[in-house]
């Protein structure tokens, strides 16, 4: 019997006080990773791989209009293909005005969860992760 594996999430999103700000942040962080801005409109801007037919990640203005929020517990991690392209995301995250959250580099999770940890221009923290030895 042939079963039928669906990704777990279909997208994610993060609020954001200023979209265009968010914008040049992410234009700058996410295509190390391989992710593109292929969607834009005054709410909100999508982000997918080269090749994926949807927007997988998108930053947008509060559908509420209320002020965003980062959430205290809360993350998005990227997946990356090397740890070159870890060392590239937080790099790119910095130049771009990020908050460094913990550098590259290995952590206790397993013996090749090599990561870095940052924080968006609105708070929201973010990790890049290859799980690849090296």
């Amino acid at each position: 019997m042939l079963i039928r594996v669906d990704p777990m999430l279909l997208y994610v999103t993060l609020g954001t006080n200023d979209l265009y700000h968010a914008g040049h942040f992410y234009d700058a962080v996410l295509p190390v990773l391989g992710y593109r801005r292929q969607h834009y409109s005054e709410e909100e801007i999508g982000y997918s791989a080269e090749g994926d037919v949807r927007c997988r990640f998108w930053v947008v203005t509060p559908f509420n209009r209320r002020r965003a929020t980062s959430g205290n517990g809360a993350m998005v991690a990227f997946a990356a293909a090397s740890r070159a392209d870890v060392d590239a995301f937080h790099a790119a995250a910095m130049a771009a005005g990020g908050v460094d959250e913990g550098g590259p580099g290995l952590r206790p999770y397993h013996a090749h969860f090599y990561a870095a940890y940052v924080r968006d221009l609105d708070g929201n923290k973010l990790c890049a992760v290859c799980e690849n030895p090296e």
